[in-house]
């Protein structure tokens, strides 16, 4: 099985697809992001389904790399035959999702094979596979998904495998559509025009970036990463394209990041509307609208592509797991936790938006208002943090932190945009949040902000302190908190979330996990905030030293074995890594679209 680290993504705006150094598709969803996977083996490399199309003697890739700033994947082989080209992506979607796959002869003649095993549902439904004049389809249920190729393949018991050979100049083309079952068979699409209209699509969004700075390639690449994440119909941003990757190697910290996380919010803003791009802002400002109408006291931490509610946990047996971590798992269950914060990153984010210049909305400032009420009674509760523990509830500092947030953000909009509310009402409750805060989650004797009220452990999140302008970035407790931090959750030199063993084992799970690679970039952005570039400046550069060779990072890493973990690739570390790029290279003071998040977090210079 596959490094997580050794996959590179494919992407249409609606799906994504995995493909491995060896040249195999081993995860794809179609048609949605959330959908079944018909290759999964990914999750069970024995029984799931994959498409390999690779040279005929096997073995991983000479190099591999993504043409220009775009999606679409070239793959080369040098073998003793010669040289060989895959060339992966999945072109702007028409009446149907689309894998399209060109070998190419660069030298010698070099023999290849292609080797398809669809497996619908996640690797449990082989389908009925038939030929279709001159294509190969292959049905089961709901689906159907039709392969035309000019190469020699056929069907063996559910197995669709060919060889040819390809010499210099040649090239070979593979397109692979879906469409529902009991719909007709998808209009015919022409490889080399998919090819022209993909790169004008990447290269034409990509030209509206206004970063400028030192990391420009990297920023760049993680801003494609991120609309490659986005379903465009929505504009909803899920927080991965993989589901129960594993924290924990052989653990069972696996679960479902195939959804869109209102707490990503306010970072994923900062990142577009700091980099120019004002119209993805304003489509995931709207999804988040339409996400959280209602009644506010059934505000979730996540919502499904289209805003959808129910997404119940079931674990899929059949599947082993990657490298042996089980359980499997489709929906998640932490939808239905209360976590406190949400409503103050909801709060903050539409303030973004807003102090970005993005027109205001009267149905969001309804919203806004709403999750106000809500806020007022429910701030003193105890809830499951960030991190979605499964323990026992507590009085989360961070969460407290975000309340206050949301409220700060309520009184500076009736202030500076003169819109209707009880300023005073709520700028008296939060300044009482903050005095507990200070009073309750802070300990003198140790000089740092704790996980909760009483806590002997401490929590990545308390980085965020200074940077929702709680306190000064040089405050003594802000800096307290952030020495910290670093002494008791850095695991060689990287963030752990929080120490799984503190106060008892505070997420009620067994085992433990990797750095969370987001965490480390929050401590880079502390690190400036107090005036350390140069360590800031030397953290930064390690982490980005952590991605794989296409520029894509998950979720965690383990500085032990060398490795990435958990879903992949992650929304959230790829925002980290925009925003801290821009923290360092000081280009949050240079564009008006981010004059709003300075006026939120403060100036951490």
């Amino acid at each position: 099985m596959a490094a997580i680290e050794d996959y590179a993504l494919l992407g249409d705006l609606h799906t994504a697809a995995l493909v491995s150094r060896h040249g195999s598709v081993d995860w794809l969803c179609l048609p949605r992001f959330d959908s079944p996977a018909c290759f999964a083996a990914l999750l069970d490399e024995e029984r799931a389904g994959h498409w390999q199309l690779a040279p005929a003697g096997g073995g991983p890739a000479t190099r591999r790399s993504y043409r220009g700033d775009s999606l679409i994947l070239d793959t080369e082989w040098d073998t003793a035959e010669g040289t060989v080209r895959v060339t992966d992506f999945m072109p702007p979607r028409a009446e149907a999702p689309d894998v399209v796959r060109i070998v190419e002869g660069v030298s010698g003649r070099v023999p290849m094979r292609s080797t398809m095993r669809l497996r619908f549902d996640y690797g449990s439904v082989k389908p009925w596979v038939r030929r279709d004049h001159d294509r190969l389809a292959a049905v089961a249920g709901p689906d159907a998904v039709w392969l035309r190729t000019s190469a020699p393949v056929s069907d063996r018991d559910g197995v669709i495998s060919g060889e040819f050979s390809v010499a210099a100049g040649e090239r070979v083309p593979f397109v692979l559509t879906h469409r529902a079952s009991h719909l007709p068979a998808p209009a015919r699409v022409d490889p080399g025009r998919a090819l022209d209209d993909t790169e004008r699509l990447w290269a034409g969004w990509i030209s509206r970036c206004t970063y400028r700075g030192r990391w420009s390639a990297a920023v760049r690449r993680a801003l494609i990463t991120l609309k490659a994440l986005t379903y465009d119909p929505t504009g909803g941003i899920v927080a991965a394209a993989t589901t129960s990757l594993p924290e924990q190697l052989g653990g069972p910290r696996n679960w479902d990041y195939r959804y869109c996380w209102l707490r990503d919010a306010t970072f994923t803003l900062q990142a577009l509307l700091g980099t120019g791009f004002t119209e993805e802002a304003r489509a995931w400002r709207e999804w988040l609208v339409r996400a959280v109408a209602g009644d506010a006291s059934k505000l979730q931490i996540m919502y499904g592509l289209d805003g959808t509610r129910r997404m119940p946990e079931s674990e899929l047996d059949w599947l082993s797991g990657y490298e042996k971590s089980a359980p499997v798992r489709s929906g998640n269950a932490a939808a239905g936790q209360f976590q406190l914060d949400v409503w103050g990153e909801v709060l903050d984010g539409l303030h973004l938006a807003r102090e970005a210049g993005l027109p205001t909305e009267h149905v969001a400032w309804d919203v806004q208002r709403a999750l106000l009420d809500f806020l007022e009674g429910h701030w003193d509760q105890p809830d499951n943090s960030l991190w979605e523990v499964r323990g026992p509830r507590r009085q989360f500092v961070h969460s407290k932190v975000m309340a206050w947030a949301g409220l700060d953000r309520a009184v500076r909009t009736v202030e500076r945009q003169h819109l209707d509310g009880p300023v005073g009402q709520w700028r008296a409750l939060r300044d009482r949040i903050h005095r507990e805060v200070c009073e309750h989650g802070y300990d003198p004797d140790r000089e740092t902000f704790t996980q909760f009220y009483g806590s002997r452990g401490l929590d990545a999140a308390l980085l965020l302190i200074p940077r929702v302008g709680f306190l000064p970035w040089r405050d003594p407790r802000v800096r307290g908190t952030v020495e910290a931090v670093r002494r008791e959750l850095c695991r060689d030199g990287l963030l752990l979330r929080y120490d799984p063993s503190a106060d008892g084992g505070v997420d009620g799970l067994p085992g433990g996990e990797g750095s969370f690679l987001a965490c480390s970039f929050w401590l880079a952005d502390a690190l400036h905030g107090d005036g350390r570039t140069g360590e800031a400046e030397e953290l930064f550069e390690r982490l980005l030293g952590l991605r794989n060779d296409v520029g894509l990072l998950s979720e965690e890493f383990d500085t032990r074995l060398g490795r990435q973990l958990g879903n992949t690739p992650q929304a959230f570390s790829m925002v980290g890594l925009v925003n801290t790029a821009r923290h360092l290279s000081g280009s949050h003071t240079t564009t008006s679209a981010t004059r709003g998040e300075q006026n939120l977090a403060g100036d951490p210079g």
